[in-house]
């Protein structure tokens, strides 16, 4: 690991150069600079880790050569050496994301302290950032197989334990609650204990390919269970397979969810049936005069048509369909005593885009044509 330390006053470098425990660190070269244009020099040559560099320099300032780090990337971590006790200076480097500063005359316990917490938050990034890197190109090899290009399967098995052949599981997110971090969490949670990994898939941007070694699938629904917000579809290889056969698998598990054949794993903590039933007719409320279907709720809820259905009608003592015509029906005779809004508009947004259809509804629930019912206006009528 390198360190850069850019000052116009060589006894601050020589100072700095004894207090820092280098070796402590993992430091294996120190570099100096008096100058921001020299600095810049080094840092393309040797790209340092760390940066220590002066606020106030002739030329080229601390705070310039930080403006040309931030529109270079640097992904290092720059700590600013000032002897002005000038709160612009500190807010200039909060601005430009500074690390940390320090103040002249430097004390040797501040500054290693300091040196110690930049060395590892440069080492969390580190790892953080080859994990991303890591994790991308896995999931684009399991990406590319599941849509039929060419894929690497030695640098796929890199990512999982060694094993003849592997469960395969596919993963169906409600699209409203999909969470990558939550999928990068079963994937860490996996791939720590040596169990398998769990891949986005980056064409499906609901759907995760989760792999793991044979009769494991337990430990992985009941994380679910826990950790997940919202119901999670499941359909899985009935077989171990080789991952060879994963592009062919998961044609399969695909045929099979769009088929409707999978499971639904839900929240430990979300299994109230009434709860469920209730939202239901939440969003029946809120979004009657939409298209709503029994399979549109289906998708969005994870219950199938059936059960959605049957428990409708008992909490709401009639079908969905007449539930919903009763409260179009309502709000179009607001509507129509209320408003000039035309019969065809009116039709429009109830959802209807027949107008004569429409008009034989009203009359067929309330016994009026809609301009009847609309002329009556002096009338006390339903």
């Amino acid at each position: 690991m390198k360190v850069l330390i850019v000052d116009d006053e060589k006894n601050v470098l020589d100072v700095i150069k004894i207090l820092g425990k280098w070796e402590a660190q993992g430091i294996t070269k120190i570099l100096e600079a008096s100058r921001g244009e020299e600095a810049k020099i080094l840092i393309e040559k040797e790209s340092p880790e760390i940066i220590f560099t002066d606020i106030k320099m002739p030329g080229m300032n601390g705070l310039e050569l930080m403006k040309w780090l931030d529109s270079n990337s640097y992904q290092g971590k720059v700590i600013f050496i000032t002897g002005y006790n000038d709160y612009s200076y500190m807010r200039q480097a909060i601005k430009h994301n500074s690390f940390d500063y320090l103040m002249k005359p430097i004390e040797a316990d501040v500054f290693n302290e300091i040196l110690k917490e930049a060395v590892i938050a440069w080492q969390r990034d580190f790892v953080e950032t080859n994990l991303i890197e890591e994790n991308y190109i896995y999931n684009k090899i399991v990406t590319d197989a599941c849509t039929g290009e060419t894929y690497d399967m030695n640098n796929l098995l890199l990512s999982l334990p060694e094993a003849n052949r592997y469960d395969m599981t596919l993963l169906s997110f409600y699209h409203m609650h999909y969470s990558e971090p939550e999928i990068k969490s079963l994937a860490n949670k996996l791939s720590t204990q040596r169990l398998g990994n769990a891949y986005s898939l980056q064409t499906y941007h609901n759907l995760c390919l989760v792999v793991t070694l044979e009769n494991e699938w337990v430990t992985i629904e009941k994380w679910l269970s826990e950790h997940m917000e919202s119901p999670v579809r499941i359909v899985a290889s009935e077989d171990p397979q080789p991952l060879k056969n994963l592009p062919t698998v998961f044609k399969m598990l695909k045929t099979k969810l769009y088929n409707n054949q999978f499971r639904t794993v839900y929240q430990s903590t979300q299994l109230d049936q009434v709860s469920q039933i209730q939202d239901i007719v939440s969003f029946v409320d809120n979004y009657y005069m939409e298209d709503i279907s029994l399979e549109k709720l289906s998708n969005l809820f994870f219950l199938s048509r059936e059960h959605i259905s049957r428990k409708f009608k008992q909490e709401k003592g009639m079908p969905m369909s007449k539930y919903v015509t009763n409260l179009r029906i309502k709000q179009a005779k607001c509507w129509l005593r209320g408003t000039d809004e035309t019969i065809y508009s009116i039709s429009v947004m109830l959802g209807y885009q027949d107008e004569k259809f429409f008009s034989k509804l009203f009359k067929k629930v309330t016994g009026f044509t809609p301009n009847e019912y609309r002329n009556k206006k002096d009338e006390v009528i339903g």
